[in-house]
Order: C-alpha cells, then structure tokens, then sequence
C-alpha cells in the first residue's frame, strides 16, 4: 500500500509539473510550485522554514561565485574579435589534413570552449566568420553545418563550463574535479569529431575543395600570433586548477581579467561592449539561480515524500547491472534533451537520478562528465535544441535541415557516452592525480 501512495504521489508531482511548464511558468517557479504540492502531500511540517532554509542553502555558496564570473568571462570574448583570429590563426596548420578547414570548426570550438563556458555562445563565436568563410571556398554546407553544431557543444564538456557548476552544486561534489573531468573527455570528443571529418572527405573527394597555396613555417607562426594570447589564458587556468594554485572561484576572477585584456588588445572593449556583457551575464546568472533555488526547495521537499529513497531500494531489488542502468538512463536523457534545455535536465533530475547512481557505485564525479555529455546531445536535438536556433539565425537554414546535418555527431556524442562507460579512467584520470594524497 505505501508503494501505491508513493506511486501516486510522484504522479501527481510529475503531472503538477508538466502543467506548469506547458502553461509557460518559469521553470525555477515551476519547481517551487512541486516543492509546495509534495510538502502538503508528505508532511505536515511547517512550509516556511523549509524554503527560507533550502533557498539560502542553495544560494549562500562560495562555489557559486565563479558562475557569474565565468559567464561574464564568456560573454566578453563573444563580443571580441576571436573568431576571426581564430580562423586565420588555425587556417594555416589544418588546411593540409582531411577535411581541411573545417577543422578549424571543432578546434576552433575547442578553443574557446575553454574560456567560455557556453555552448550556444561558442557555437556562434566560431560561426560567425568560420559559416561564411567555408561557404566562400566552396565546402559541403551540410558538413560545416553538422560539424559546428556539434562542435558547439564543446563548451558545455571542456571547461570552464556552466552547466558543470550546476551540477557541481545540485550534486554537493567538488567543481574543481568536476572541471578536471571534463578535459580529457573533452578532447576525446574533439578527436571523434576530426576523426569523422577526415574519414568522410576521404570518402567524398569530390566535396572537399582543394587545398590553398602552402605557407611557410613562418608564415604559419605570423597567423598564429593573434591567437597566441587566448591559448596562454586557457594554459593559465587550466595550470592553476591541474596543480592546486587557484580555486574555481579564483580561476573564474582571473579568466575574466584575462578576458578583458583580450578584448582591449583586439580593439573591442568599448564602455558599450563592456555593459552588453555584463548585463548579459546577469540575465543569465539570475536565471539559472532561480532554477537551483528551486530544485533545492524541491530536492527538500521530495526527501519527506520518501519516492527517491523508494526508486534506489527498487533500482537495487532489480539487480540491474551498471550497464543496464547507464543504458536507460541515456533513452531517458535523450528523450529529455528533446523537451527541455540543459540545466533544466540537470536540476530537475539529480534529485531522483543520484541516489540510483550512489546504489550501483558510480562515482559522482563520472557521472557528472556523463550527464555534460547527454546535456551537449540535448544542444543538437530538435525541437529545442539551441545550437540549432543558433545556426539557423547564421545561416537561414531550417532547424530540423541542420539537425540532419548534425545526426552524425549526435551518433558520435553517443558514442563518447559508451567510452566513458567502458572506460571511466579517462574521466577520473586527472581528478585522481590532481587530488592523489
């Protein structure tokens, strides 16, 4: 009988939420309004203190201080001249390979991915000079669409990355090794993506159109030059979190000086620019606080109904393997991802998600790069996929034509998820030297 009350109970939350988002609530509202329905169904405890607690507990962090500062950081550099830079610096070095400049898509993603934090941003960074430049000289519109859609997502994986604070904080672990998780994996990806590039000119000679007049050495390094400054500050912040020197926070503050002073010496830290960002990064910080308060509140509340505690009792009355469980919970997140955006996924399922993920002896960490990974599927899914409204906006192209175009590396991206399974080390390598006693 308490299974059939506990059954109920989360019908009636997950149908509370359902109304609320499909009646246009604001998701951190939406979550709060569940937070109420389950402390009245649950518990007769005083709703009050509950939230006034949950709220400030949720809010009141250290750690939560680099979320502003690296969004800030990112919203600075999509305002600068770096994608231009980028592209002349990286033409020179890639145009001899497969595929040849639309390399400069994923490391050019890549790159800035590591200064950024954001994939829509990065996405339309890289995209703005690398779309109509490759369509200039004649490359396949379908494989520069696909592969900067997907390369987009990277500054969700590498860090600094937005989505990896959240988590960080919806899971109560450490952003330090959250963000040393994701490095490797996120050069995994980047080697999937070149690997997929290459292999289908290779197979399609005739869409690759050939190569420019070589450069010397020299030449190479002269257009190298302007994106030299950007690779010593991704070299400095990741430096500082590899060996201890800085916290998250700390590396956050310096990223944003170190954005500034790339802005001011490409010529595009204006007082307008300046306020653009900044007023930027506060809409989106703001948002993304309601929706952890939120969660927080209802994280509380959904510990007094008793239905996560009940799901990891029935996860492991189940015997499912480690495999079986991560195999559903990808569908799961897959489904998700075409509903819902990436934080949103994120918040509204660790709550339930981790005391599954606890029961079959994941490492919280992992499962954080994991969880990145599905969020990045979700940035390249119709209907709600955001790279894809990037790229539509840049390029006039139907959504649902650009995520044709991306169904590869979405293939690809799952494909990163089964590695990472197999082979958790390459997740765990750096946190475990980094944090080794």
């Amino acid at each position: 009988m308490q299974d059939v009350g506990l059954v109920n109970t989360a019908l009636v939350l997950l149908g509370l939420l359902f109304a609320f988002l499909a009646g246009g609530f604001w998701i951190g509202l939406s979550l709060v309004a569940v937070g109420f329905g389950a402390m009245l169904i649950a518990t007769d405890v005083p709703i009050g203190p509950v939230l006034a607690t949950s709220v400030w507990a949720s809010s009141a962090s250290w750690t939560l201080t680099a979320l502003p500062l690296f969004i800030w950081m990112g919203e600075i550099l999509f305002r600068s001249r770096l994608s231009e830079q980028m592209f002349q610096g990286l033409s020179p070095w890639l145009n001899r390979l497969p595929g040849r400049l639309v390399h400069v898509n994923v490391v050019g993603c890549g790159i800035f991915a590591a200064v950024s934090g954001s994939s829509a941003a990065t996405c339309a960074t890289i995209g703005k000079i690398a779309l109509p430049e490759l369509k200039k000289r004649g490359y396949d519109d379908n494989l520069s669409l696909g592969s900067l859609a997907g390369s987009g997502t990277l500054g969700l994986l590498i860090p600094p990355s937005i989505p990896m604070v959240v988590y960080a904080v919806a899971a109560n672990v450490s952003i330090l090794q959250v963000f040393l998780a994701g490095f490797l994996p996120g050069l995994m990806v980047m080697l999937l993506y070149s690997g997929y590039i290459a292999g289908w000119s290779l197979l399609n000679p005739g869409k690759t159109p050939p190569a420019d007049p070589p450069t010397s050495f020299s030449e190479r390094i002269r257009a190298s030059a302007q994106i030299l400054p950007c690779i010593l500050l991704i070299l400095a912040i990741f430096a500082a979190l590899m060996f201890g020197l800085a916290t998250a926070t700390e590396c956050a503050a310096y990223g944003v000086a170190g954005a500034l002073l790339l802005a001011a010496w490409s010529g595009t830290l204006t007082w307008t620019t300046f306020k653009e960002s900044l007023l930027a990064a506060t809409r989106l910080t703001g948002m993304i606080m309601l929706i952890l308060a939120g969660a927080s509140f209802t994280t509380a509340a959904m510990a007094y109904t008793g239905i996560p505690a009940a799901l990891a009792e029935w996860v492991e009355a189940r015997h499912l393997s480690p495999y079986t469980l991560i195999a559903a919970l990808t569908v799961m997140y897959i489904i998700l991802g075409c509903l819902i955006d990436g934080i949103s996924m994120i918040v509204l399922t660790t709550v339930i998600v981790l005391p599954m993920i606890k029961q079959a002896g994941f490492d919280l960490i992992w499962f954080g790069v994991y969880l990145i990974i599905l969020v990045e599927m979700a940035q390249i899914t119709p209907p709600v996929g955001f790279n894809l409204f990037v790229l539509q906006n840049m390029s006039g192209r139907d959504s649902f034509v650009i995520a044709r175009a991306a169904l590869p590396f979405f293939l690809l991206l799952v494909a990163a998820v089964a590695i990472i399974t197999a082979f958790p080390q390459i997740a765990l390598f750096l946190p475990r030297l980094a944090f080794a006693e």
